[in-house]
Formats: structure tokens, sequence, C-alpha cells
């Protein structure tokens, strides 16, 4: 135990003085090296500590105060927030990161142009608008935006997420034609695109939206396991979209719960209606676009920028399928006629809001969260800042922009991103130059992509769906690391996977949510020991080395004390105790119970006594004056008699206050009840991060039933705010003072051993019989 001096206690360690400690008892086998480690000070409890300290209550900042102020440097402040382009571009360094943007720009434009086409098919959209959606969006982030790696564009979660809602409210069979009962593909692609750009334009009102209120933290209820899962699920959806492209076939539009589930099974029903030309050249590009991926990552070193495969390979089919006529020899479908040149912008539709509003707060976070997570991994790589607002006022933009002008909802690519980073990108100049390229194909280079198969696009999705997929590897490792993370991967994949995207993701947000409050409702309970030679406490449990001070119980919760395990924490804190506190206060309630009865009728039978003497007080006051005169003047019969009086009268007022004492002797061991083997109880509350009404009416209880069996209780190690809320919510009275509450458990113990409980109660709680 450190030594406490009795005039003013200090705590103690002592060292050699070439900063060795040197270390007696159970530590001798332990040869460590530390730093010299001294200190001596009082022991301090709460208002000790305040006046020591000079505590004052926090201000309050008026934040809003400022919002309102008007000056030059305000106003040029917030142009540079919002328009961030105007703070790097002028300071662009020209000579030193233009080629290396250049070239980036061109790497990604060569990616975004057949992931444009591919993404639109995705979405459930004529190829043209992937194009659309890769121009628009990209070159408005240029200018809101504040990450300077990724790319932003066309992406596979975000697609399928459009693809779902565009066939629920849009399927092949509300355009049935009633003469040949075909498909009206063309009235069909114009409410399906209406219905993908009002969507885009209601993600983008979100994303501004919550980015202008200071909403970004809400990503933060999308845990690692939780996007990685969902994206693997979406994966999964993206892979089965594609197999009616792959195989030919003609499938109904499914939406809603077990939509996946449905789909798979027709896809299985159908497949002896397979097309052969064009599953033969759906295998063909897939291999092709594989061997050219192994051939990029086997020359990585030597090549100064990745092969362009699904350029080469869209090149290359188009070529071919022009040449032999895939579409007419073959029956292989093929993307159709791309008209050049830009659309005009379009209003939304307002009347399909309502039926959106959902799905489009879904995607909004969704290809938020994906989108900043892509860019705080650069950043950091790089060392620069990502606003994570600002981030949402950017996509916000693209989104709302992009809608107007017949975009769908868009995100970054991460298979982009790396490809613009590692090509020598360096801002987003890169994606500005990507955006130009794009533009260029849109007006002039576009319809020569006609007769490229779909077949082509499926298989470039399904290649480039390898790293999703990979994903299904967390599985291993999070069993290895961290099981309730695995449980969270799991339900988010099984939900997404038969709920879908938009029910699924919402599934996956509530149950991880409920994990985190069961967890706070099973925290880890310990009662904490000394380590020798030391202040610190730990878990008896777990530490061998540590016992227990005696005469003092010192208990510690893993997780903050509040509505959902306050009882939990009482019940726990009373079963590790080792003392059954409620058996012994009904115990001691019935024997003072008992004790009341017998008063009562102890003043019952003395009732008409005490009225006798009350009303003869005077005379017997004189009569006891007067005995001393008659024993002095020798009146012995006299004296006598007056002095059996008074003998009588001073019995019955004796025996009046012991039974006026009697229910203030109400200690354990008065009363003949077993005694806890401890006088004194400590809560080392520093796990507690905030405290409700709840965990107050808890507290004031623990100290009223250990108060009740002879316990005193303190509490050590709160946080300020958490003495700040203590003081608000009124939890300080008479009975339980600052001077109960301790800077550390160590304090506590020591001020507790100088101070055991003497009175077997405290005065301020006795109870009023």
């Amino acid at each position: 135990m450190p030594r406490v001096s009795e005039d003013r206690p200090r705590t103690h360690s002592t060292a050699s003085s070439n900063g060795d400690i040197q270390v007696r008892g159970p530590f001798q086998a332990m040869e460590l090296r530390r730093r010299d480690y001294h200190v001596e000070r009082p022991l301090l409890n709460q208002e000790q500590l305040e006046e020591l300290g000079s505590r004052s209550s926090a201000t309050g900042t008026l934040q809003w105060r400022t919002w309102f102020r008007c000056s030059h440097a305000r106003a040029q402040a917030l142009l540079l927030q919002y328009f961030p382009v105007l703070a790097w571009l002028p300071q662009y360094p020209v000579r030193d990161w233009l080629l290396g943007d250049l070239l980036s720009g061109l790497s990604v434009a060569i990616m975004q142009l057949p992931q444009g086409l591919a993404y639109a098919l995705l979405a459930g959209l004529p190829p043209v608008f992937g194009l659309y959606s890769s121009f628009y969006p990209v070159f408005i982030y240029f200018l809101f935006g504040t990450s300077r790696h990724i790319s932003v564009g066309t992406f596979a979660v975000m697609s399928v997420m459009v693809g779902s809602v565009t066939e629920s409210l849009a399927p092949d069979e509300a355009f049935l034609q009633a003469s040949n009962s075909t498909v009206d593909v063309a009235a069909r692609d114009a409410a399906r695109v209406q219905v993908a750009s009002t969507l885009s334009v209601l993600v983008g009102l979100f994303q501004v939206g919550l980015g202008l209120v200071h909403f970004g933290f809400v990503v933060t209820y999308l845990s690692e396991p939780l996007v990685r899962a969902y994206t693997t699920a979406a994966s999964v959806q993206v892979f089965v979209s594609q197999l009616k492209y792959v195989f030919g076939l003609h499938l109904s539009s499914r939406s809603g719960p077990l939509s996946l589930i449905y789909t798979v099974l027709e896809v299985c029903w159908k497949l002896p209606q397979t097309v052969v030309g064009t599953m033969v050249t759906a295998v063909v590009a897939g291999v092709v676009l594989v061997l050219v991926k192994l051939l990029n990552d086997k020359l990585r070193r030597q090549l100064p920028m990745p092969l362009p495969g699904e350029l080469l390979t869209l090149i290359g089919a188009t070529g071919i399928s022009y040449g032999v006529g895939l579409q007419h020899r073959f029956g292989v479908d093929v993307v159709g006629k791309i008209p050049a040149g830009l659309v005009p912008p379009v209003a939304p539709s307002p009347q399909l809001f309502a039926r959106l509003v959902g799905n489009a707060f879904a995607i909004a976070v969704v290809g938020f969260a994906i989108a900043i997570s892509l860019g705080k991994i650069f950043a950091l790589r790089h060392g620069y800042r990502v606003d994570s607002n600002q981030e949402l006022v950017a996509l916000g933009l693209s989104n709302l922009i992009g809608g107007i002008f017949q975009c769908f909802p868009v995100s970054c690519s991460m298979s982009r991103s790396l490809v613009q980073e590692s090509t020598g990108g360096n801002t987003q100049v890169a994606g500005a130059i990507s955006s130009l390229f794009i533009l260029i194909i849109i007006v002039k280079l576009g319809e020569l992509f006609q007769d490229l198969p779909k077949a082509v696009l499926a298989a470039a999705i399904i290649v480039n769906l390898k790293g999703m997929l990979m994903q299904f590897t967390d599985i291993r490792s999070l069993w290895k690391a961290n099981r309730v993370d695995l449980l969270i991967w799991l339900v988010t994949f099984v939900a997404t996977i038969l709920l879908n995207l938009d029910l699924g993701l919402a599934v996956a947000v509530v149950f991880s949510l409920l994990l985190v409050v069961v967890r706070t409702q099973l925290p880890h309970y310990s009662v904490l020991g000394q380590v020798p030679d030391t202040d610190i406490y730990r878990d008896v449990a777990e530490y061998s080395e540590a016992r227990e001070v005696p005469g003092v119980k010192v208990f510690r919760s893993s997780a903050t004390m509040y509505f959902a395990n306050a009882e939990l924490y009482s019940d726990t804190l009373k079963q590790r105790c080792g003392v059954n506190v409620d058996h012994l206060i009904s115990q001691k309630k019935k024997l003072l119970r008992k004790q009341e009865l017998k008063l009562k009728r102890l003043h019952k039978e003395n009732k008409l006594p005490k009225q006798a003497a009350a009303s003869k007080g005077t005379s017997i006051s004189i009569n006891v004056n007067t005995s001393v005169t008659d024993i002095e003047s020798n009146d012995v019969e006299g004296s006598k008699a007056k002095v059996s009086a008074e003998t009588e009268l001073e019995d019955t007022a004796a025996r009046g206050q012991e039974d006026a004492k009697a229910p203030d002797m109400s200690s354990l061991k008065t009363l003949g009840l077993p005694q806890p083997d401890f006088h004194s109880l400590i809560l080392d509350l520093s796990s507690l991060s905030f405290v409700d009404t709840v965990c107050l009416k808890s507290l004031k209880n623990i100290f009223r039933d250990f108060r009740e069996i002879d316990v005193e209780v303190y509490m050590a190690a709160c946080h300020s705010p958490v003495v700040t809320q203590l003081e608000v919510g009124h939890f300080f009275d008479a009975s339980i003072t600052k001077q109960h509450l301790f800077a550390s458990v160590h304090d506590a113990v020591i001020f507790a051993l100088q101070h055991p409980r003497s009175s077997p109660v405290n005065p301020v709680l006795v109870t009023k019989l």
C-alpha cells in the first residue's frame, strides 16, 4: 500500500537515482526498465479538486451568432468553403502536376467509356445515358469537391440500386402492345429515364440538404463491416442482373423482397432458351478481359499505365459485330442507336417524389458512404483533409444538376479512383480532363458503338465485380478477429439478398444500432483489486496478483450506465459484493417494525402515569428540592418517602428515553443481523460518458441501500461533463455531496481506509418513526 502520512495524506513511489524503479515482492522476477515516476499530492475529493484546479462551468459557445455576421473575411471564407476550386486552382503548379493529371484523366476516361455504357444497362436505361452520367456529374464535382483523387461517375452498386427502382416503377409488363404482345421499348425507356432523372434530383436534394446542415456524420452509422457486406450483396445482385444479357434471355421484371431468388429460378428455368451466339460472345469477351487484367498485374512495374482492356475489348467487339453481322446472323442483341450530341435539360416529375423518397434517401446515404470512405483513404495517404459536409454538398450538386440533364445517380468508383491515383493524378483536373474526353465521345464518336453487343458490356461488368466478390474472404478474417462484426456482416448480406437493396440497408442499419444497445446492456462488470506496490486497480478475475483492499469493495462497469442497463448494473453490483443486500434490508425493516410496535405498546402502557406525572410536575420539583432540606435537617422519614418518589419518576423517565432512542439504534450489529465484510463501497465511474435520470435514480438507490446495511458509498474518476450533469440533475444534496466523489479510485480507497464507517447509520438517513 502507498505510504500515507497522518497530517497530510500523500501517495509515494520510490525510484533509484538512475531512473530504474526498485521493484520488490512479486515483481522481483520481472526486469523492467521504466521512467522515474514519483507523485506526491494530497488526497482529493471533487470539492478539493475543483478548488485546487479552479474549475469553472464551461460557457456555451454561441456559434449561431457568427452565422449572421457579415464581413469581407467571412464572405471570402464562405466562398472558399463552398467553392473549393477557387482555393486550389489559382495555386495549381502547372509544370509539376499538369502532365500527370493529363495522363491520369485520359486513363480514367478510357475506363469511364465502357463502364458508363455498361452501368447504364445495369440501371435499366439506354447506354447513352451512362455517357451523360459520366460527363455532367464529374465536371460539377471538379468545381465543388474536396477530394483530389476519387473518380466520380457511374458505379455498379449505385446502378443496380437505380435499376431496382426503374424496373419496379416502369416494368416491361406496363408497356405491352395490344397488337402483338411485345414491349414498346421506346415508351418504356422514356419512362425509366424520367424515373431515373427524377430520382437523381431527389438524391441530390437530400445530399445537399444534409451537407448544408452539417449532417455528414450520418455516415458514421454505417460501419465498415456493414458497408462491405452491403456492397458484396449488391455485387451478387449485379451478377444476377447480368445473366439475362449473358444468355440472351427475356426475363420478367421483378422487385421487392425475394426478387433475386425468383430471378435466379427463372434464369434456371429458361436456360434451354439460351442464345448460343450471345453466350459465346460473353464468354470470349470475359476471357479476354481476364487475360488483360492478369497481364496488367504481371507487368505492373514495367507499364507506365495499365492496358485499357475494356476499351480494347469494346472496340474489337464492335468491329467484329459490324463485320460479321452478329445481330442478324446469330441473334446477338446490340446496343442500338446512340444519338449524337447532348440532350436539353428536363424538369423532374414532382408526381414521382412521394414514390421515390425512401429509395432516394437510401441511395444518397450509400453513395456518400462509398465516396467519403474512399476520399478519406486517399487523403490520409497524401496528407490533405477531406471535408465530409462539403463532400455531401458536392455529390448532391453533381446528382442534382445531373438529374436535370437526364443523368442517373452516381458516386465514385474504386477501380477508376485507383487508376486516377496510380497514373499520376494529383487534383481533380484529371477528372475535368476525363469529362471533356467523354464529351467528345458523346458529341462525335458515340454513334460508332451502335453495333456493340450487350453481352460484351455484361461481361465487362461481371469481370469488374472481382474486387467486391473477393470481400467474401471477410467472413474468415472476421471469424478470427471479431465475431460481433461478423454477425453484422452476415445479417447485412442476407437481408440485402432476400429483401432487396433498400429494405436490406434499413434492416442492416437498425440491426447494427440495436446490437450496440445490446452490447451496452451486457457490459463487463468487475470487482477491482490493487496491483501490489502501485496505485493501479484491475479486475481480480483477470489479474492474479491484484488483491482486494480489506474492508473496501471497488466495482466497475465497462460501459456507461443509462436507462437500458441501470437495473442490471445495480443487480450485478449487489451480486458481486457477496451480500444479499435486499434480504438484509428486508430483515432489518422487520426488526425495526417490531421495535416500533413495542415502543407504541410501552407508550400506551405508560400513558396514564405519564399524564399524572405531567400534571404534578411543579409539586414534584418542589418536593425534590424540599427533600434536600429535609435530609439536611435529619427528617429521615420525610426524606425517604420523597426520595422514593423521585427514584420512581427517574426510572420511568429513563425507560421513556431508552424507548425513544430505540429506532436510532438500527445498525445490523445492534439488531443481531450478519454484517458485510466490508465497510466501504467505491464505484469506479470512469466509463460514464453521460448520465440520464434513470442513472441518477439508480446511483441514489445504491447509496440508500448500502447505507442501510452500514456500508458507506463513494464514487471515483468521474469526467468533468459527467460531474456537470450530476450537478444539473440535482444529484448532490445533504446526504450525497462532492466529498463522496474522488479524483481517482486510489484516493477513494485511502480515504475509506482512514475513515471507516464509525456510526451504525448516517444521522442524515435516520428514519423518523
